[in-house]
């Protein structure tokens, strides 16, 4: 399996160049009356308490276990990057298909329309630098596996949200771009109107695909189906362990939790039993450093009434 992406430093890049295209893009939209401009000066707001949302997520995700919360804060971070994604959807995605509904039906001549070019134009760079950081934490964490596999099978929330915030904004800079220059072009301000609708469009199919993907973490995920065959098969391969019956994982964030159900070598002595089980742990936590919880069921036969799954 691949590293783990620094989905912190993403986030950080992502909302410098949001924050700055964000200024420039609503003096451009003061200047131009571009919908599209308008729209997009929202969306990179909307961008930037996305991302301090997702700070404030990852922050609360590292408190420590209490009481109340025996397996620690680790999904906090679903929550919050959900929140995103509902956020992307309705302040975004609602609010570009809004305005671009209401400037087609009365449309507006652009003023001043190199002012939204040059803006949008080092919008798209700013944005492309971002975007290049975030791939270098994405091309980390999903190693040999193609970009939508990765997309589909992660399981961190936040460098997914950031991925797809990036993604929506460069082409949704590149569909304002087009709008405004056709617009120019064609002395037609219908097409502005039409470039918002498409960024509106873009949002919320974007805000879609990424609510479903954390929504599946938020419900309770395991690892990876890739990382659970590995951890199996290092089970399986113990010396102390004679048959691997269940194994279950639980993402927790960056930590996982484990549960083992195995028949031991050792099935006499208890204290020797004991002493295995807790070499077997203490290895396993060497070998997979994600895992912060594990549960240890020592068995002569698989007799789990509940139909838990084998891993």
């Amino acid at each position: 399996m691949a590293g783990s992406g620094d989905s912190t430093r993403a986030i950080f890049f992502a909302l410098g160049a949001n924050f700055a295209i964000a200024c420039a893009k609503g003096a451009a939209a003061f200047f131009t009356g571009s919908s599209a401009m308008l729209a997009e000066t929202v969306h990179s707001l909307a961008d930037c308490g996305n991302q301090l949302l997702l700070l404030l997520g990852m922050k609360q995700s590292k408190r420590p276990p209490s009481p109340d919360y025996p397996l620690g804060y680790g999904k906090a971070i679903y929550f919050w990057s959900f929140l995103v994604a509902v956020m992307l959807f309705t302040v975004g995605g609602m609010f570009s298909l809004y305005e671009g509904i209401h400037k087609l039906q009365h449309p507006e001549p652009l003023r001043q329309w190199w002012w939204a070019v040059g803006v949008l134009v080092f919008g798209i760079v700013a944005e492309g630098i971002s975007m290049r950081t975030c791939m270098q934490e994405v091309n980390k964490a999903r190693g040999d596996r193609g970009l939508w596999q990765w997309f589909r099978g992660s399981r961190q929330a936040e460098l997914v949200v950031i991925f797809g915030e990036d993604f929506a904004a460069l082409l949704g800079l590149v569909f304002a771009l087009g709008a405004v220059l056709l617009a120019v072009a064609t002395g037609n301000p219908v097409w502005d109107a039409i470039g918002t609708i498409a960024i509106g469009a873009l949002l919320i199919v974007v805000a879609v695909f990424v609510a479903i993907e954390v929504k599946a973490m938020l419900i309770g995920q395991g690892v990876h189906p890739v990382r659970q065959r590995e951890m199996r098969a290092w089970f399986e391969a113990r010396p102390e362990v004679a048959h691997v019956y269940n194994l279950i994982t639980l993402q927790l964030g960056n930590d996982v939790m484990v549960s083992v159900k195995a028949r031991m070598h050792e099935a006499r002595d208890a204290m020797v039993l004991l002493k295995q089980i807790n070499v077997v742990e203490f290895a396993m936590q060497s070998e997979f450093p994600e895992v912060r919880w594990s549960f240890f069921e020592p068995d002569i036969e698989d007799d789990d009434v509940h139909g838990a799954p084998a891993g």
